[in-house]
């Protein structure tokens, strides 16, 4: 008949304006084909995003010995919070805190980064509050000036960010169960991880990840 049993997903999809997502994504198909062309060298971009990380594991399952089970301690702990910038390359650049990440945090850490950057630098963003703040907002044409630009995803379209998929690496198949013993062991297992983005920890992006030009930009 054609069915299968399988678990349901959860998905922004009935809630976005799905003209304006095909409209981008068929734009961010047109430019990977250009990367692949040798033609963005001209510039940098990166995918934006952060990312919460606790003692809670991500991954129910792990191979374990019949009559000896795996015991992660259960309590509640401090989190730290990523803001990474990640290219196609697997170039990874990214800011830490212990707890939440605020406006002005985040426009700091940008400061700096633009200090650093030598070419027009685009980064994609998707719509979370901290991204639309009046602060964040009231910095953003300071940075074009200055050749960082900010490019805003459509609402709910989280698959259109591809450092999403780098989250879900790091979470589900990067850190180890010892991590999550205690704080300190996540700290350490994270910096390493992040540390070593595109070197010890590569993700083959080709073929998968989009990325944008500079049409709307102006």
């Amino acid at each position: 008949m054609g069915y299968r049993w399988r678990r349901t997903r959860q998905s922004l999809r009935p809630f976005r304006n799905q003209q304006l997502f095909e409209s981008k994504a068929k734009e961010l198909d047109s430019l990977i084909d250009l990367h692949k062309e040798g033609f963005i060298d001209l510039y940098y971009l990166y995918y934006g995003d952060e990312s919460h990380f606790g003692l809670t594991s991500n991954v129910p399952y792990a191979w374990q010995h019949k009559d000896s089970q795996i015991l992660i301690p259960c309590r509640k702990s401090n989190r730290l919070t990523v803001f990474g910038l990640l290219t196609i390359d697997s170039k990874m650049e990214h800011y830490t805190i212990q707890g939440c990440i605020k406006s002005n945090d985040l426009g700091n850490y940008l400061d700096l980064f633009n200090e650093a950057i030598s070419k027009k630098t685009v980064i994609v963003l998707d719509n979370a509050p901290i991204h639309r703040s009046k602060l964040f907002k009231s910095k953003i044409i300071q940075w074009q000036k200055q050749d960082l630009y900010i490019f805003f995803l459509p609402p709910y379209s989280p698959e259109l960010n591809k450092i999403e998929i780098l989250w879900r690496f790091i979470k589900y198949k990067w850190l180890p169960l010892d991590a999550f013993l205690n704080f300190q062991n996540l700290k350490d297992h994270l910096n390493d991880i992040l540390h070593y983005i595109g070197v010890k920890y590569v993700i083959n992006f080709y073929g998968v990840l989009k990325i944008i030009g500079f049409d709307n930009l102006a």
